[in-house]
């Protein structure tokens, strides 16, 4: 299937509606995931220990876990409590598929 078919059948999910104390959290945390990632690449281009590097990857990880963990939470929260407040079960489903992508 072309990316076009693919546009073309994906269901159109509506907008987040985070808030903005939500929104600043997140974009502080990618802000500071996209610092650690630039020093990585500075790191390898000065040819540091790949010890050290591996460390700064380990950290990288565990920031984008906790970037993941809040937008979760902020999903939750927002968009996931609106659907169960208008009565759509289905968001109960989508929510148990997308656990088990991100558990995998």
């Amino acid at each position: 299937m072309e990316k076009d078919e693919k546009s073309k059948t994906k269901k159109s999910r509506p907008k987040a509606g985070r808030n903005t104390d939500d929104l600043h959290l997140l974009l502080n945390r990618l802000n500071r995931i996209e610092g650690q990632i630039h020093g990585i690449k500075g790191m390898l281009e000065k040819d540091i220990n790949s010890q050290d590097i591996l460390v700064q990857i380990s950290a990288v990880n565990s920031a984008l876990n906790a970037l993941n963990k809040e937008l979760i939470a902020v999903h939750i929260r927002t968009s996931f409590a609106k659907d169960i407040r208008a009565g759509n079960d289905e968001a109960i489903t989508e929510l148990s598929k997308l656990v088990q992508k991100l558990l995998k």
